[in-house]
């Protein structure tokens, strides 16, 4: 028979190996014999946490520290299941607590880190990630934490660096990798072979030695039959891909497709409930290991499993690579690839892929038959791309404030706007800017406050390029109602390069603001273009720099233009697919139909 520590210690290594349910069965009985058994109550409480058990994880917790007041690891712990349950300020209160025993804790400065960031205390997060370093100089995690808030600061360049230094320590941490793929899609002049370079990284680092798993599947082979489709994100929630992909959801033909979401959702909101409402099965995935997902996704008999994460934060690419389900797509995350072989499929839109301008709207017409989609192999990558009309559905807002009167009429100033997340914001976009502001006398730019020192490197960067910082106001992030009428103060907003203004473009132009966009080579590059394009205002994109500004100075000096542009933007989105919730729908059911059939006549995913 063994002894409490002897059945402690194997619950420790059946909790570390992923084996929770063995683990927990020897706490409970532990427990029963010593309830005040501190290390116990402190390993269950974790693992609580870890499969979604909170109360009942903050209960034991409590318990533990109740009887151990100076047991810092518990103290850390305490705080990372308050952070994950959103109370930031109690998270970093025991953060502190655990860093006040044991100072050189650098895993509690680590995880302080974490809470500071996510709280928008993006200074004190940078000096608690170096504190981190300074007592770990060898903790990757620490290194990939500081890359997160140097990223969120528009520190670019010493955000790729510490990725990097993150890798070199642990070559396989996949987060470090997708991370450093995120970033480079931000970077002004990156290169698609740099890019790819990275993906490729990814791809032989972990989808290679996923092989292994691959095992053939069972589905049933008939190609007309419902479909089990299941979508894998932890954005079912208030954020821009959760806000894209619900009209899917609620137009999905159920009696041709059956919906199965695996959410990595931490905080679920009320637009997590309605995710919920619209699916037909449901499954809170956060605390589940790969391997065992992907057994889920191949219990559960999915024909069609689809990525929104891509290499952002939460994603689940170790589990496609393994291939779980005969069928896999990418979307939604951003448009652009994964880079990873498992993924077959990706879809996208004609002018995102480039293919918008080689080809009139009567000639797309002609040759996808409306509703029907092309398929063609991508330039730049391995999968397929099936080209939806638009990318993007948007659904405005049922409280959303009416269209404003056109400010500069009433201010007797034009005032541009830059509404978009600071970390899109770089040198090479602020000096095209500073351009536009030297071509408008009198002019304004809104910009949304950044974090750190942003908003004054930003104001330094216009003084020293002769612009009054009393012409460049940073406001405060609200919520998103009251986000939405900032607009009522903005005549035109100057989208970012080289990674475009998606959602926020489309925001400003349901509020009647145009959007001048300056198109690149990169799907990333092309969203501007995409949506402009589906509204028939091409005139509003650039090819290049110099036509960005002089744009952007052309309209500014026509008010006429710019009120009538601001009387017609809204009507022009009600009329457009970008708004047509069945349209986007049926289309991506129709991609999804025509890659069951060929996964039915080949045998295999592409």
């Amino acid at each position: 028979m063994m002894t409490v520590q002897q059945a402690f210690e194997l619950a420790v290594r059946h909790q570390l190996e992923g084996r929770l349910a063995e683990a927990a069965e020897l706490y409970q009985q532990i427990l029963a014999v010593q309830p005040g058994q501190v290390e116990t109550l402190h390993c269950f409480a974790v693992l609580l946490h870890q499969t979604g058990q909170r109360d009942q994880a903050l209960a034991l917790i409590q318990r533990a520290l109740t009887l151990a007041p100076s047991y810092a690891a518990a103290f850390m712990n305490f705080g990372n299941m308050l952070k994950d349950g959103g109370r930031l300020d109690e998270a970093v209160a025991a953060y502190h607590r655990a860093i006040a025993l044991q100072p050189d804790f650098a895993e509690a400065h680590h995880n302080l880190a974490n809470a500071l960031r996510e709280a928008g205390r993006v200074e004190e997060a940078e000096a608690a990630c170096r504190r981190a370093l300074g007592i770990r100089p060898d903790l990757a995690e620490g290194w990939n934490n500081l890359a997160a808030v140097m990223a969120a600061q528009g520190s670019l360049d010493e955000a790729e660096a510490a990725y990097r230094k993150a890798l070199e320590l642990r070559p396989y941490l996949p987060t470090a990798q997708s991370s450093l793929i995120y970033t480079l899609l931000l970077r002004p002049r990156m290169t698609d072979a740099a890019l790819e370079a990275e993906q490729a990284c990814w791809n032989e680092r972990f989808g290679g030695p996923s092989k292994q798993f691959f095992r053939p599947h069972a589905n049933d082979c008939d190609p007309d039959r419902p479909l089990r489709i299941g979508y894998v994100s932890a954005d079912f929630r208030e954020h821009v891909v959760g806000k894209n992909l619900l009209p899917l959801f609620k137009n999905h033909d159920r009696s041709r497709f059956e919906i199965g979401c695996f959410s990595g959702v931490v905080r679920p909101d009320g637009m997590t409930e309605e995710f919920q409402q619209h699916a037909d099965q449901w499954w809170n995935t956060a605390a589940i290991p790969d391997g065992a997902l992907t057994e889920l996704v191949r219990q559960e008999r999915i024909d069609i499993l689809v990525d929104l994460s891509q290499h952002t934060i939460g994603n689940r690419l170790l589990v496609f690579a393994r291939q779980p389900a005969p069928v896999q797509v990418s979307f939604a995350g951003y448009p652009a690839s994964t880079g990873l072989d498992a993924i077959g499929y990706r879809l996208s839109d004609r002018w995102l892929e480039g293919m918008g301008e080689k080809m009139a709207d009567g000639q797309w017409q002609t040759a996808c038959g409306g509703a029907e989609l092309c398929v063609g192999d991508s330039r730049r990558r391995r999968e397929r791309v099936f080209l939806l009309d638009s990318f993007w559905c948007y659904e405005p807002e049922k409280t959303a404030a009416p269209v404003g009167e056109l400010p500069a009429r009433a201010q007797g100033w034009v005032t541009f706007g830059a509404l978009h997340n600071f970390c899109k914001v770089n040198e090479p976009m602020l000096e095209l800017w500073a351009r536009v502001l030297q071509n408008v006398p009198d002019s304004r730019l809104l910009l949304l406050r950044g974090g750190g020192n942003y908003a004054e490197r930003t104001r330094q960067f216009f003084e020293r390029h002769g612009i009054d910082v009393s012409r460049v106001e940073f406001l405060d992030v609200r919520a998103r109602g009251e986000y939405l009428k900032n607009y009522h103060r903005v005549d035109m907003v100057l989208d970012t390069f080289p990674y475009n203004g998606h959602t926020t473009n489309l925001d400003a132009l349901w509020m009647g603001v145009p959007v001048i966009s300056l198109a690149g080579e990169t799907p990333v590059a092309r969203g501007g273009l995409s949506q402009l394009s589906n509204l028939g205002l091409t005139e509003l994109v650039a090819h290049s720099e110099d036509a960005y500004v002089e744009m952007a100075t052309r309209l500014a000096r026509d008010l006429s233009r710019l009120a009538e542009l601001r009387a017609t933007l809204r009507p022009r989105m009600e009329a457009s697919v970008l708004v047509d919730a069945t349209r986007f729908t049926r289309q991506i059911e129709e991609a999804y139909r025509a890659m069951w059939r060929r996964w039915c006549t080949e045998g295999t995913a592409p």
